[in-house]
């Protein structure tokens, strides 16, 4: 199996504030990852330095084998990086599918792009992802109509127009009801394997962590705490105590 993202001795911090202490990470081609950890701990500063928003202070970061450390955002999400924020970051005056076709002229650099933003090839693709992710009824309403789960859903489909290596999801279920969450990530997961993409996704849902992820790396302080399978890293005494909050402090 290849290894689709490599950190190594990764550091970063902001003066007195070690965000990232000597992160080492090696993410297999098709593995859905998830980084758990409190505010703080170094997850965000992770994503924003493999996404290109932060220069690692050392170390370095490969994708697909191809060193991108230090490389600005649009240069790594077209060497295939994508992103999904926790806030849908979305046209709201714009319908579904407008909104899919300009993500995919962006995805393919083109800086006029609204006329081939149209074209029926890249039309279809909007409308097969739109369908993969159960939002085809949606296409022609506008986003400011939709509901804040449809929103987060059609912000993964987005990321998805350009066909990336990569995805990283920022908090997919944050701010859905307990009652949709699991639905929710039902069509997701479903959705991103008929991609084949490789996928890291920050979440504190311990139950979304439990039921979607393959691994689990735990951040704690800057640094990786734990790394393996779910039911293990929830179990270990470090996890507990830091981020779980299940092992009382002192005990």
């Amino acid at each position: 199996m290849t290894t689709m993202l490599s950190a190594r001795g990764l550091m970063k911090s902001f003066g007195a504030v070690t965000a990232a202490d000597d992160v080492n990470i090696e993410v297999p081609s098709g593995q859905r990852v998830s980084l758990i950890g409190s505010n703080g701990a170094g997850k965000t500063t992770f994503v924003n330095m493999v996404t290109g928003y932060l220069k690692p202070d050392a170390g370095t970061i490969a994708l697909d084998g191809r060193e991108i450390t230090g490389l600005g955002p649009r240069r790594i999400t077209r060497l295939g990086v994508a992103r999904s924020f926790q806030i849908p970051q979305l046209a709201l005056d714009m319908t579904a599918l407008d909104n899919m076709l300009v993500a995919a002229a962006c995805n393919d650099g083109e800086l006029s792009f609204w006329k081939p933003a149209r074209s029926p090839g890249r039309r279809a693709r909007a409308m097969a992802l739109l369908e993969r992710f159960d939002l085809a009824a949606h296409a022609q309403r506008k986003v400011s109509e939709l509901p804040g789960g449809v929103r987060k859903l059609l912000d993964i489909a987005m990321a998805l127009t350009g066909q990336p290596k990569l995805l990283l999801l920022d908090e997919p279920t944050s701010g859905v009801s307990v009652e949709e969450k699991f639905p929710m990530m039902d069509t997701i997961a479903g959705a991103l394997a008929a991609e084949k993409v490789t996928v890291l996704f920050v979440e504190h849902d311990m139950e979304i962590v439990t039921r979607y992820a393959d691994r689990v790396i735990a951040f704690y302080s800057g640094r990786v705490i734990a790394d393996d399978p779910p039911d293990a890293v929830l179990a270990d005494e470090q996890v507990q105590r830091y981020v779980t909050g299940s092992l009382r402090q002192g005990a």
